[in-house]
């Protein structure tokens, strides 16, 4: 396997969704070897830009396949891409051992559907379910559920976004 150094960031996007009483959508993963506890299992929507896809319609995309929304309307971006490195001790484990981590595209939504839309279970186009849970959050609650080696990122979306939360 090449150095952790050279191997590059899996480009992806990332979706920050709030509801009508400006609360976050999470997800409780269904598992993953980057899980170190049972309080940093939750995260936000987010998934792989496929070659040659736009970042938000990739974003759109990766929502539906993990939670069935499309009730969405688009609040915000941030400019720039937001990388973290995984666990050196996880890269083989993740993504076949291509990437050092990811580097994130993220947007803020607002979902304008009803709760019965949002279905983690049977996710649309026969993708396996990647939560096992969801709920609402306070936005200032993300960096503290989510795997340690992501906080950092979750801690500037929280910044970038927290003014959709009121």
């Amino acid at each position: 396997m090449p150095a952790f150094e050279s191997l590059p960031y899996r480009p992806c996007a990332g979706m920050t969704v709030f509801n009508r009483a400006g609360l976050v959508f999470v997800g409780r993963r269904a598992g993953g070897p980057e899980h170190v506890d049972a309080t940093h299992v939750w995260q936000m929507p987010q998934g792989g830009i496929d070659e040659n896809e736009d970042a938000y319609k990739a974003a759109l995309r990766e929502l539906y396949e993990e939670t069935n929304i499309r009730s969405v309307e688009k609040l915000g971006e941030i400019a720039e891409w937001l990388a973290y490195d995984i666990p050196r001790d996880t890269v083989g484990a993740a993504w076949g051992g291509k990437y050092r981590g990811q580097k994130q595209k993220w947007y803020a939504l607002r979902f304008t559907g009803e709760e019965r839309e949002i279905n983690i279970t049977a996710p649309a186009g026969g993708h396996a379910p990647e939560f096992i849970d969801w709920r609402w959050v306070k936005i200032g609650e993300l960096p503290d559920l989510v795997v340690p080696f992501k906080r950092e990122t979750y801690e500037r979306v929280v910044r970038e976004f927290e003014r959709f939360a009121r």
